[in-house]
């Protein structure tokens, strides 16, 4: 099968997934959206939302049409390392053996990630970065594929540990999933409350996963497009280098820029996006579909943002407007 081809295949796939995810989740197809390009991109993906949207239940049912195995982790202070990554015991023979955490699995929910001291956040990340876990000096290698998707409560803050901004970089996107509209709300309850079972039917297996994603990192991207990425992500930077551009807001309000991995995720989610849009090769329009999602975590704002209440997303928007 040709490259176009799969690139059509996959266009095709991506409908019936949403319309699969539809009979379960009401709205958040933004959310969805940005799921599905984590997946096809090969990213982790940390979710930022109140509780009761349904981001348990948005992943899980994910997993269904994927094909892929699932894990939901549910981070308390308590929680150890070898809580996720497995450990060894000893058998009736006295021999060390291995018991997998439950890491092990095609996609894993890391529900309330900041709940969690900083020592097992290191060992989740430490996961999604080699796509292994070491114990007692062995290394078992993860499923392939294999998915982080990590949850945060925005409200409540009290017994946390925020991630840094360097592990918080190693997440592709960060999306915000935002309350339903009310008519979504008046869908939900009603399908909600009564005893009626929603089952959704799997759309992809494993290697078709992989295979797609192969086939978007061969799609070609123009210069311009690479280099317009570039220059966004850099306009994100107090100190900015020749020819980039940047609002007079965004240098206003911004302490500390994006890095490399950011102009990297860019282009890898233009890519996906465009794959996912039935075209052959992405633009710079693709590029600014995704910058929300990839900048938001990457950008730290300084006093006179916080002081005056400007958001990380008003400054992105007010990057893409200047570039």
């Amino acid at each position: 099968m040709t490259d176009k081809e799969q690139l059509d295949l996959l266009a095709e796939r991506y409908a019936a997934l949403q319309q699969e995810i539809g009979k379960v989740i009401v709205g958040q197809r933004e959310a969805v959206e940005s799921l599905l390009l984590s997946v096809f991109s090969g990213g982790h993906c940390l979710l930022m939302g109140v509780p009761g949207l349904a981001k348990t239940l948005m992943v899980n049912t994910l997993a269904q049409t994927l094909g892929l195995t699932f894990n939901r982790i549910q981070f308390t202070p308590d929680l150890m390392p070898s809580d996720i990554t497995g450990s060894e015991i000893l058998d009736r023979e006295r021999n060390f053996k291995f018991i997998q955490g439950p890491v092990f699995a095609g996609i894993v929910l890391a529900d309330e990630i900041n709940r969690t001291p900083p020592k097992t956040q290191a060992a989740l990340l430490e996961a999604m970065q080699e796509k292994r876990v070491t114990v007692g000096g062995t290394s078992y290698p993860l499923p392939n594929p294999f998915f982080v998707l990590a949850t945060q409560n925005p409200i409540e803050q009290e017994g946390t540990y925020p991630l840094p901004e360097a592990q918080l970089d190693r997440f592709m996107f960060n999306v915000r999933l935002d309350y339903p509209s009310f008519a979504e709300e008046v869908s939900i309850v009603k399908q909600t409350t009564v005893n009626q079972a929603v089952s959704v039917s799997q759309v992809l297996a494993a290697e078709e996963i992989l295979s797609f994603q192969e086939a978007i990192r061969r799609m070609p991207v123009p210069d311009n497009v690479v280099e317009y990425a570039v220059r966004l992500v850099a306009s994100t930077r107090p100190a900015l280098s020749a020819g980039t551009a940047q609002s007079e807001g965004a240098a206003r309000y911004i302490s500390w820029g994006a890095g490399p991995r950011a102009s990297q995720y860019l282009i890898v989610g233009a890519r996906t996006y465009a794959a996912l849009h039935g075209k052959y090769s992405p633009d710079a329009e693709d590029v600014r579909a995704v910058a929300h999602n990839v900048l938001r975590h990457r950008i730290v704002r300084n006093y006179f943002a916080e002081a005056e209440g400007i958001s990380t997303d008003r400054i992105i928007a007010d990057l893409i407007a200047a570039s």
